[in-house]
């Protein structure tokens, strides 16, 4: 007989702390709004909210995610031992789980970052917690995911800047399109559980197309890259960057063409290495910028 799994390491799973890769992944877009806000100088405390805030909400929104699909999640392979939808945990846990994150979250912006910020963590907060809701009707649900992943960015300009300047939307933009490609490759490995439970996917929404449109938004995401570099004199280490990001996302072509599940999977999960990609040309494009002699 096997022994009682621990609530806390319930708890632990309902906000997938052992899966990483969604902090990862909306971690990355935040750290590049922080470095160009900073010219690669962000300030140690705004840079340390925002790191903590991004596990926060990234486990906020797990754990509401969770309640949201506790009558789906059940019915596809991939979800059904999360502990909400194997009822180890009831769905009033989940719901305090998440309102104690998110009010962590809010505290650290309330306590350490300018009024704007505070101002702007209003819609991102709602914009999180309306996400899950999305998939019941609206086609493309990953869009409104790619706004959700990208909130941090304006709010990082807010935080280093006291503004939210048009480079800071377009840096959004940016991510909102890697959103759309990497959600729908996610998408992809459900598709056939999904159609079943009626939840809305953008897998489902291009059908046949899937693949070629994981590489259009693969494209705009990467030109809108290019262009921010450009229009603020960012130089070869950033290129190089993005150049790296490109060959990533060719790779990930070859994963989900033949649009295998776990494959598909895999190319989701690889995704991390685009957004370090980005990160570390942003990084050293800065840092060598900033060591050189005035």
């Amino acid at each position: 007989m096997h022994a009682p799994t621990p609530r806390w390491l319930l708890y632990l799973r309902l906000i997938r702390l052992d899966k990483p890769i969604g902090i990862l992944l909306l971690l990355w877009p935040t750290l590049w709004g922080l470095w160009i806000a900073g010219e690669g100088k962000p300030d140690p405390l705004i840079l340390a909210v925002f790191i903590a805030g991004t596990v926060l909400m990234r486990s906020a929104g797990c754990a509401i995610n969770d309640w949201a699909d506790r009558d789906f999640d059940a019915h596809v392979k991939r979800t059904a031992a999360r502990p909400l939808a194997a009822g180890q945990i009831a769905p009033r846990e989940a719901l305090i789980v998440a309102a104690v994150l998110a009010l962590a979250a809010f505290l650290l912006v309330l306590l350490f970052l300018n009024r704007l910020t505070l101002w702007l963590s209003v819609p991102a907060v709602l914009i999180a917690a309306s996400y899950p809701f999305t998939k019941r009707f609206f086609a493309l649900p990953q869009a409104y995911l790619g706004l959700a992943f990208g909130f941090g960015i304006p709010m990082a300009f807010a935080a280093e800047t006291g503004a939210v300047p048009p480079l800071a939307w377009a840096l959004l933009a940016a991510n909102a399109f890697w959103t759309l490609a990497y959600d729908t490759e996610y998408a992809m490995v459900d598709r056939q559980d999904d159609m079943k439970i009626g939840i809305q996917t953008s897998a489902l929404l291009f059908g046949r197309h899937d693949v070629a449109m994981v590489m259009f938004c693969y494209t705009v995401m990467l030109a809108l890259l290019t262009l921010i570099g450009k229009s603020i004199g960012l130089g070869w280490p950033y290129f190089i960057g993005v150049g790296i990001a490109c060959a990533l996302a060719l790779y990930h072509y070859t994963l989900i063409r033949r649009r295998a599940p776990d494959a598909c999977f895999k190319a989701f999960l690889h995704n991390n290495w685009v957004g370090l990609a980005v990160f570390c040309g942003l990084f050293l494009d800065y840092a060598l910028r900033n060591a050189a002699p005035a």
